[in-house]
């Protein structure tokens, strides 16, 4: 299936017919449907449960740490983010971060073993390299960093130079993740995002030169002054660039929701059928220089340990996407961090006058999130199979959670039938297969085993599937 997966020629129409809004699954259930209930008394008990369960010393913990500074406003941005000039801001972030650490560490001991940590914001890069330092010798103090892990950090490559890579090297990040989004200069300005291509290319090269394992570069498609013939200029530059990975998005224009997209002019963005044309155009140029697609959003170079995990069906996801680490609880640092802990997801307070406040009190700044039910972890084990691998096997899910499958999932499967006769899946008395085709489209395949998205189609507000 991984073969044909890489080759397998898309279609304009058959984009456009999938040309609709669906979550990505980083999680399920997904963050939209937190509640307020679950507070931070939940969280220290399911934290509590984690330390005295087995999971504990079987499983190894991944970290991430949101840090929300920016020096200057992207408008196409929808992340959690402060936009200041004054760094002394980070100071106290740090010394707040520090806080809840400690709060973890309480409940569950120094010396956890971590596998995966990822720095994400904002502009993690805002940090000076003294305060990386600081950060990174606080974390490591109250955790075990395992050898071979991977320990990524999201860089804005006009807040880095050779010498702070070298920082970053020294700390033990063994993953970098540019922020390029487009290469024409006329779309840059159109965002307030300038950043020359040479200055980009010379990053990485350094980058390179200094043995960091993978080169992520995120790219987005659909923004103002874009055109199917703009965008395929900046293909054709990332292709030279030949980072070991590739992030492409979509862009959502949402000005109701995120204050920054209102700067946008709406009649700069290119119209959907140039927006398909441009996802068409950058599916066939890298996989045509090469690239495996990896699922959804994500290509990788054959040798990149991503697409290894994809052949190798160990492929797996969580809130910063596919991933090659195996299922794990998550610990979320930071202002609006959404981690997990068994059973349960939780989200910290938005603002930092509010996450501020609960660390103050000496409690742990959740603000929503929900335990999940037994139904919820059944189709969970079902979305990321369908996610990950590309496929399900009954009989897996029968035993793992002592149900009949095709009894439990009637109605599902009913639903699957049609996108059968369109060549997504293929369906069998044993299970799902995903085909080389539907694998571009494997969200809306996932969408119908998701109980929540069924009863309300309305409430959410997601990105488009494609």
């Amino acid at each position: 299936m991984n073969a044909a997966i890489a080759s397998a020629p898309i279609s304009e129409q058959l984009l456009t017919r999938f040309d609709v809004s669906g979550p990505r699954y980083t999680s399920y259930p997904t963050a939209d449907r937190f509640v307020e209930a679950f507070s931070a008394d939940d969280y220290t008990q399911a934290l509590q449960q984690r330390r005295s369960g087995a999971a504990a010393l079987a499983l190894p913990l991944s970290l991430y740490v949101h840090i929300p500074f920016c020096e200057s406003l992207c408008y196409y941005c929808a992340c959690n983010k402060i936009i200041t000039k004054h760094h002394d801001k980070a100071a106290t972030y740090l010394r707040y971060l520090t806080r809840e650490v400690e709060l973890h560490t309480k409940l569950m001991g120094t010396g956890q073993s971590v596998s995966q940590l990822h720095l994400g914001g904002g502009s993690p890069t805002f940090l000076s390299d003294a305060e990386l330092r600081e950060l990174m010798a606080m974390l490591r103090r109250n955790f075990s960093f395992a050898a071979g892990g991977e320990y990524s950090i999201e860089v804005d490559p006009r807040t880095v130079d050779a010498s702070r890579l070298d920082t970053l090297a020294e700390l033990g990040f063994n993953r970098l993740s540019f922020g390029v989004q487009d290469f024409d200069p006329a779309v840059q300005k159109a965002v307030h995002r300038v950043q020359p291509a040479e200055q980009v290319f010379a990053l990485v090269d350094a980058a390179r030169a200094r043995g960091f394992e993978s080169i992520n570069v995120d790219l987005i498609y659909g923004l103002p002054r874009q055109s199917p013939e703009s965008f395929d200029r900046t293909l054709a530059q990332v292709n030279a660039l030949r980072p070991d990975r590739i992030a492409l998005y979509a862009y959502a224009h949402l000005p109701e929701r995120f204050k920054p997209q209102r700067r946008i002019a709406t009649v700069e963005l290119p119209g959907a059928a140039s927006k398909v044309s441009m996802l068409a155009h950058s599916l066939a140029s890298f996989m045509g220089a090469g690239y495996v697609y990896v699922g959804m959003d994500h290509f990788a170079l054959p040798d990149d340990s991503l697409a290894i995990a994809k052949r190798q069906g160990r492929l797996h996801r969580n809130f910063q996407g596919y991933s090659t680490q195996p299922d794990c609880d998550l610990i979320a640092l930071g202002v609006s961090a959404i981690g997990r802990i068994g059973a349960t997801y939780s989200q910290n307070a938005k603002t930092l006058e509010e996450y501020y406040d609960y660390l103050d009190q000496g409690r742990f700044p959740i603000v929503r999130g929900m335990a999940v039910t037994r139904d919820d972890l059944v189709r969970r084990a079902v979305i990321m199979a369908l996610m990950c691998q590309g496929q399900l096997q009954f009989e897996s899910i029968n035993l793992a959670y002592l149900l009949d499958f095709k009894t439990y999932f009637a109605a599902e499967l009913n639903t699957l039938r049609g996108l059968e006769e369109q060549g997504l899946v293929t369906l069998d008395d044993n299970g799902i297969q995903v085909t080389s085709q539907g694998w571009f489209f494997v969200r809306a395949v996932a969408m119908v085993f998701d109980r929540y998205l069924q009863i309300d189609r309305t409430r959410a507000r997601f990105s488009k599937i494609i």
